[in-house]
């Protein structure tokens, strides 16, 4: 883990925006064919020839006091007061997810007006 920030989501419940504080934290991923919308509009073309894609996760520590029990799938965090989730980013953490974002990033929801026609989510505005 390199340390740079990709994506902030803010809690805004007092807008009217759902925030997920009351469920386990899970990190997954997924492979679709989504050469029509994920793609930046079709221009960056998927190469099949690399297929098999696979993914995994090994090691992974969000680095809180996070502890799975032997009898649940869940992870259980009770957060201290050094943890991420207490955190804002300072100005140069800020830059460097705006970098990533700019560099690297190939879709985003909030800039997609094709999938929202009648109007980007409420967090995307705030």
């Amino acid at each position: 883990m390199d340390g740079i920030p990709i994506r902030v989501f803010k809690n805004n419940e007092k807008n009217g925006v759902a925030y997920p504080k009351n469920q386990p934290m899970r990190i997954y991923s997924s492979l679709w064919e989504a050469d029509d919308w994920a793609t930046e509009g079709g221009r960056v073309k998927i190469d099949w020839s690399n297929a098999p894609f696979k993914a995994s996760y090994r090691n992974f520590n969000d680095q809180s006091s996070c502890s799975r029990t032997s009898s649940s799938k869940w992870v259980t965090c009770e957060p201290n007061s050094n943890s991420w989730m207490w955190t804002t980013l300072n100005p140069a953490q800020y830059g460097k997810m705006m970098w990533v974002q700019r560099d690297f990033m190939i879709y985003n929801y909030c800039t997609d007006f094709k999938r929202f026609p009648q109007g980007l989510p409420k967090e995307c505005k705030l």
